[in-house]
């Protein structure tokens, strides 16, 4: 588990750079708040956690460890999509929604990833 989210993080860190290139370029920095929120619970987060799974196995043997994986992996792209629609073309209840939706799922991720830490990383 901690190889594929080092992998995933990489993706992430591929679109966090793809998306400041482009602000860049384009001197239109709309949407800093995605690319700060790619580039720090997509690519640092996730490879730091992909390591500490690597490396603690313990980490990785209970469903702890599988509820963050998935909860991470969901409520991120939701939160990102949802916040880059809302940024880009104006708000919505829908999209107002779905970033909150999305911003649950990544918290209730990281909690449950600190849960695990707390309750299984032994010395």
């Amino acid at each position: 588990m901690g190889v594929k989210l080092i992998k995933i993080s990489v993706v992430y860190l591929v679109i966090g750079v793809l998306l400041g290139y482009y602000m860049s370029i384009a001197h239109d920095y709309q949407l800093t708040g995605v690319h700060v929120h790619i580039n720090l619970v997509g690519w640092t987060a996730l490879t730091l956690i992909g390591i500490l799974y690597h490396l603690f196995p313990a980490l990785v043997s209970n469903g702890l460890a599988k509820t963050h994986f998935w909860l991470h992996n969901i409520g991120l792209p939701i939160m990102m999509i949802a916040l880059y629609l809302l940024l880009a073309f104006g708000e919505s209840t829908v999209l107002t929604a779905s970033v909150a939706t999305g911003a649950t799922l990544t918290v209730l991720a990281i909690i449950t990833f600190a849960v695990n830490v707390f309750k299984n990383l032994k010395a």
